[in-house]
């Protein structure tokens, strides 16, 4: 079954990649040589990303000699604040809270793994963040909530095993969703403090209707359920959001659908020029972004609704 990407994503691409070269034969020159211009990306991101797929089938596991700490609950800052001894004899994994950046975690999309995120995660590593982790979530997942609730479970052993009381979040596509159910549905915001999602469908998306066979494809659906749960009201939501867009996208149907439009969710719309979607996570002026918005996320308050970076 883990076959299942190199046999569904060329059905599905063949059209993402088709209808581009067509439309830019009617765009002024410009907006057809970046139309033309990120669709060429998109093949090579897409011949790349297959060939390091099977690097990212296994799940990631903790590094060894981790011992779990003394957890802080949420509200318990002056706890977290503090290094939490390791057992004897073993060495602690992490800096708590106060004294680094919070782990960030990294959630594929549909179809995919964490070899998906392979430049970012270096990118992390090389301007300070030493804590990421990339959770699998297998392909045969039917439920878009199932998903999130093993995200919380996961939420819940970094933060016994690292002492953070916090984690930072980063969804590419079906993964931010997952992570902004988790936070808005199932009081992940007392967890997480910053969801950054990339091509991620927040209104629904209505690409490719042969694969709504798929019960996850249809819970991405402008009128499925799980959309419609997201627009209910989150009063207090304490999760700072930072979406990732672009016209280019081509799963992305509206390409706004990536944009968040919600009334009680302090959140950030990024718009990314000429990045396709299989190249937001392995984009530099996206990674760089995403940066920024992971260091400045404790100063992110009464922020403008609206960034360009390109």
């Amino acid at each position: 079954m883990q076959a299942l990407p190199f046999l569904s994503a060329p059905l599905l691409f063949s059209r993402l990649f088709a209808e581009p070269l067509q439309r830019a034969r009617r765009l002024p020159t410009r907006a057809s040589s970046l139309l033309l211009r990120s669709t060429v990306v998109e093949l090579a991101v897409l011949a790349g990303h297959l060939l390091l797929y099977p690097t990212g089938i296994s799940q990631e596991r903790p590094a060894p000699g981790a011992a779990p700490h003394p957890v802080a609950g949420p509200s318990d800052e002056d706890t977290a604040s503090r290094a939490v001894p390791s057992a004897p004899g073993v060495p602690s994994m992490l800096p708590t809270e106060g004294r680094a950046h919070p782990p960030v975690l990294l959630l594929h999309g549909f179809i995919d793994n964490r070899s998906v995120f392979l430049l970012l995660r270096r990118s992390l590593h090389r301007h300070g963040w030493r804590h990421i982790e990339a959770l699998n979530y297998s392909p045969l997942t039917c439920d878009l909530r199932k998903a999130a609730e093993l995200l919380s479970r996961h939420v819940e052993e970094v933060c016994a095993r690292t002492g953070h009381r916090r984690v930072d979040i980063v969804g590419h596509s079906l993964g931010g969703l997952i992570a902004r159910y988790y936070v808005q549905r199932l009081g992940g915001d007392t967890r997480v403090r910053t969801v950054i999602t990339l091509g991620t469908p927040h209104s629904g998306t209505a690409v490719a209707p042969l694969m709504s066979a798929h019960p996850i494809v249809r819970q991405m659906r402008p009128d499925s359920e799980v959309i419609a749960e997201l627009s209910l009201p989150a009063p207090h939501c304490r999760t700072h959001f930072v979406a990732f867009w672009s016209e280019e996208d081509r799963v992305m149907v509206p390409a706004t659908t990536a944009r968040i439009n919600h009334p009680d969710l302090r959140a950030f719309n990024v718009h990314v020029a000429g990045v396709g979607h299989l190249a937001l996570p392995v984009n530099g002026t996206v990674a760089a972004g995403i940066r920024d918005a992971l260091a400045s996320a404790d100063t992110a308050e009464g922020a403008a609704d609206v960034i360009s970076v390109a």
